[in-house]
């Protein structure tokens, strides 16, 4: 972060001659994003996750089709399986997501930051924006290239998939929006929290912790929370076939998408208000 620091201490001397535009702030971010070594961790970890993680449930998986009963083999989703290793490597970016934000918090750079774009509010949209655009190029690329080597290992033991089937392609690009959006969220959350440790245990507990949870309730309790958790709600983006219980792809992913709008919103609000 040393020479991101440099950068943003040169543009505050200017701050009082030109304000920052948002393509300014973009700019900013953008550097600052690649200054991060922890960037090209994370983001290297969900692709190898996401495509490794994917292979190796696929092969499990397709090995023992030909033994599964006929309700196993009507609900078979080969593209699912595929691409099933992004849950794993979404976490990855969540927690970069969250140290986007929270370690400039920790590291005092904040302040530096919006001495360079006092638009607050103009600011966590720049950040939002660059952190959105990597994570979705990210996410697209690992989701078709776990796609393809899911299908190539399933291939000769189970049914296949193309993009050419219907609701296929809708759930390989499905899976690469719903990175973002979670990518998204962990910027938020960051933004709100403005602690690196508190803001991963709130994804981690949106994402994982919850749903787990849900999973040991009664089916009164645990339809509904399956059905409406805005997580598990917007990851039926990335499936085929629908299970029942869930609402539809599309639903679903609003239903996400309103929840990040909201954590949004309040972390704007509370930017706005709060001292750096």
């Amino acid at each position: 972060m040393t020479d991101a620091a440099t950068v943003h201490a040169g543009a505050a001397s200017r701050a009082a001659s030109r304000a920052a535009s948002f393509s300014d702030a973009l700019r900013a971010e953008w550097f600052k994003l690649r200054s991060l070594r922890s960037s090209f961790w994370a983001l290297g970890v969900s692709v190898v996750l996401g495509v490794g993680l994917g292979a190796a449930i696929a092969a499990a998986s397709s090995h023992s089709y030909a033994g599964s009963s006929l309700s196993s083999k009507a609900s078979w989703d080969p593209a699912a399986l595929s691409t099933s290793g992004m849950a794993i490597g979404q976490l990855a970016i969540e927690v970069l997501g969250v140290l986007f934000i929270s370690s400039e918090y920790s590291s005092g750079m904040i302040r530096t930051s919006l001495t360079v774009v006092p638009k607050r509010g103009r600011l966590l949209a720049a950040k939002s924006a660059v952190f959105a655009a990597v994570t979705l190029l990210v996410g697209e690329v690992t989701s078709f290239s776990s796609f393809f080597v899911g299908q190539a290992v399933i291939s000769g033991h189970a049914p296949t998939a193309s993009l050419g089937d219907a609701a296929v392609t809708r759930a390989v690009i499905g899976a690469g929006l719903l990175m973002s959006a979670l990518a998204l969220l962990a910027v938020a959350t960051g933004a709100l929290l403005r602690h690196s440790a508190a803001g991963i245990a709130a994804m981690v507990t949106v994402a994982l912790v919850l749903p787990g949870i849900a999973q040991a309730l009664p089916a009164s309790w645990q339809n509904p929370i399956n059905k409406f958790w805005p997580t598990g709600a917007g990851s039926q983006i990335t499936n085929v076939t629908r299970a029942s219980h869930t609402l539809g792809p599309w639903a679903g992913f609003g239903l996400l998408c309103l929840f990040v709008a909201i954590v949004y919103f309040a972390a704007w609000a509370m930017l706005e208000r709060r001292d750096a």
